[in-house]
């Protein structure tokens, strides 16, 4: 029986579709430094972004046959190497991409109504100043109408940006590799709009933007420093769903207390899982914590579309 363990965890939907192929899954999750002993028991693994699975744990299990990350992201595997060793490495791109949008607009929904500050502030002032609070928040604005850039236009990228359509703004997106197609929005009634979008230079994404979304991958430096910041729009918006370190903290933190950034939503974070106190604590920035794909739907298709992979790489 062909053994599979769920160290960061799978939804039921995967782990009973693993099962009823004859795998064997377990769900328990082992500490780092005890992987190494514990994969000799088993011919695969599959991961969030919790786990680390760098060479040297790959030499020391010579029996691992798959590597399933359920998610996007593959920085916390070395994924080349693996690969060289023979050893399959698969993951679930699409399955979380709208969850990932939705919470970019939960963050810039939260700062322009200025809902972090005040849920902070509301429990232990609403009740002596609720009318100071109500003047510190009054001027709120709206998306419609605003040119939101998008740095990263793959699968999440594209998503972000059809909320961004539906909801009025202007989309504005940069990619390593250009993008001249057009978004498809589908409404109810089965109406169906195809808007025509095209990639443009980093410069004017950062430049031209009223608010910008980070959909990238981790890079060796920062995306977004403080050369960034000073080209941009007084009063942006910024939202990094994506990966720690594409932004310098230090620089948005310095962006922010200048009032250059008006707001920052941060899912993700340079020293996960302890992010910095000036971030934490800082009455500009929304805060999730690394939540991105943590619906139940998104879940599901991440647990159902690994099973599959696993299955068909062991089937096959």
């Amino acid at each position: 029986m062909i053994k599979i363990l769920a160290n960061d965890g799978i939804d039921p939907i995967g782990k009973k579709l693993l099962e009823e192929a004859g795998f064997q899954v377990d769900n328990q999750t082992i500490p780092q430094d005890k992987l190494a002993e514990a994969l000799l028991n088993y011919d695969g693994i599959t991961v969030r972004s919790a786990t680390k699975l760098r060479k040297e744990l790959i030499d020391a299990c010579p029996n691992i046959k798959l590597i399933g990350r359920g998610g996007v992201g593959m920085d916390n595997i070395d994924v080349d190497y693996a690969r060289s060793k023979g050893v399959a490495v698969v993951n679930t791109p699409a399955a979380s991409s709208l969850s990932v949008a939705e919470l970019v607009f939960s963050h810039l929904f939260t700062g322009i109504r200025f809902l972090h500050d005040s849920n902070r502030k509301m429990p232990i002032e609403g009740n002596t100043k609720f009318n100071d609070l109500k003047k510190a928040y009054a001027k709120g604005i709206e998306l419609k109408g605003k040119t939101l850039g998008v740095i990263g236009f793959g699968r999440i990228g594209r998503e972000t940006a059809t909320i961004a359509l539906r909801l009025g703004m202007n989309v504005l997106a940069y990619d390593l590799y250009p993008f001249n197609g057009s978004i498809s929005l589908d409404f109810q009634g089965g109406i169906k709009v195809d808007v025509p979008v095209q990639t443009v230079s980093l410069a004017e994404v950062i430049s031209q933007s009223d608010f910008i979304t980070l959909h990238t991958p981790f890079a060796d430096k920062p995306i977004l420093g403080t050369e960034e910041f000073a080209a941009m729009k007084s009063g942006v918006g910024i939202v990094n769903c994506s990966r720690g370190g594409t932004i310098d903290e230090p620089a948005l933190i310095e962006a922010l207390n200048s009032g250059k950034v008006a707001f920052a939503g941060l899912d993700v974070f340079d020293n996960e899982p302890t992010p910095i106190e000036a971030i934490l604590t800082h009455s500009k920035i929304s805060l999730t914590p690394h939540i991105g794909a943590s619906t139940n739907e998104a879940q599901e298709r991440i647990g159902t579309e690994l099973a599959n992979l696993i299955i068909d790489h062991f089937k096959k």
